[in-house]
């Protein structure tokens, strides 16, 4: 477990989801996401024809009335904050102030600010909402054609393909089992009122890339994760890796290789994702880890420093400083027993390094040498 990155995103969506927003398989994702996009209604309207009311009988509650809608509409939490944001109001602010007041202020906002066009996204599920303000441009994917690109590949996501909810790490036997139930405390399907996250993997298919220095196979499986917002709290993303484990908590351990791509909801982020993403997600789910296994062990074979004084000089050549050399062969030292020769060595140091840095721009920098250490060999 030492070996690699340690990715922590999916177990922060893991600690912070509550149980409303966890799924048990694919399809009932899908269904609830699908279901809030059918009754949802997008237009594009200029910013001081909304009218901002709050009742005097009620001093939590205010409501929007806009233009082309017959009945007022309520603001989510996030489509307040957006429409705080439009006109620089500080929203966290007019939340804590009685209804009437923060109405008077938006609205005030609203008619002094420069008029602009936004889009609106409003959904009528027995009450209306507006769900999302967004810029008249915004290219929005919808939630549900993320999670129908994922089942195109991973079918309901609990076994009929080999893209699962993954299973977890036994710390005690250090071994990970592919085989538990998916419940609201395992699954890794997730979906808000503002998002949608997915982490699936193949682990029942692990792929063997050389020897551990005790002399046991250095296994891997498959492993991606993606997220969206329709209302515009996140861009488009998908992650693809190698990975050794993951544990109940959902850390991510011994990742190798791992790619990123995202995009941005602008004008023609749909037909991006289109020509770009799904077809991504779906090239890495049907692709063959020969390439990745003759990586590793081309890294393992190229040996570049027998000596200390070649260790400093390829590292030095490689921009790491006298320092951070030192902390890569000691950590090399420390988990295999020996001092880094191959470039596989010196990138499991490296990244073993990575992992102790608190800052996340520190860890990032590192990571990426390493990574590009790597992308020598492959």
């Amino acid at each position: 477990m030492s070996r690699g990155q340690r990715i922590g995103r999916v177990s922060s969506e893991w600690f912070a989801r509550p149980d409303d927003e966890r799924y048990l398989s694919l399809p009932d994702l899908y269904d609830a996401v699908r279901s809030r996009a059918e009754c949802a209604q997008a237009r594009t309207v200029e910013s001081r024809t909304i009218r901002v009311e709050a009742a005097r009988e009620n001093t939590e509650r205010l409501a929007l009335i806009v233009l082309g809608q017959t009945e007022p509409v309520a603001p989510t939490h996030w489509s307040f904050g957006q429409l705080c944001t439009l006109v620089g109001a500080p929203g966290a602010y007019l939340r804590q102030l009685p209804a009437a007041l923060s109405a008077i202020n938006l609205q005030h906002g609203l008619l002094s600010h420069r008029a602009e066009l936004v889009k609106t996204l409003e959904a009528d599920s027995g009450r209306v909402e507006l769900r999302a303000v967004t810029g008249p441009d915004y290219g929005r994917i919808w939630d549900h054609e993320l999670v129908a690109a994922v089942m195109q590949i991973a079918g309901n996501g609990t076994g009929d393909t080999r893209w699962k909810v993954p299973g977890v790490l036994d710390w005690s036997t250090m071994t990970h089992n592919p085989f538990v139930d998916v419940t609201k405390d395992t699954t890794t399907l997730y979906a808000s009122d503002r998002d949608v996250f997915l982490f699936l993997v193949d682990d029942t298919n692990p792929i063997e890339a050389g020897r551990l220095p005790d002399g046991s196979p250095d296994v891997y499986f498959r492993g991606f994760y993606c997220w969206n917002s329709e209302v515009g709290s996140k861009t488009l993303g998908i992650a693809s890796f190698y990975l050794r484990a993951v544990c109940m908590n959902r850390n991510l351990w011994g990742v190798e290789n791992f790619e990123q791509i995202t995009i941005r909801h602008s004008k023609f982020a749909a037909q991006r994702f289109a020509h770009e993403a799904a077809p991504a997600l779906t090239s890495f789910a049907n692709s063959s880890p020969a390439p990745f296994v003759a990586g590793v062990a081309a890294a393992r074979q190229r040996i570049v420093a027998r000596t200390d004084e070649d260790r400093e000089s390829f590292m030095r050549k490689n921009g790491f400083s006298k320092a951070e050399t030192s902390k890569v062969i000691e950590a090399v030292l420390g988990e295999e027993n020996r001092k880094p020769e191959s470039i596989f060595d010196f990138v499991q140091g490296i990244t073993a390094v990575a992992r102790s840095k608190a800052h996340q721009d520190a860890r990032l920098e590192l990571e990426g040498k390493a990574r590009r250490l790597m992308e020598r060999v492959s």
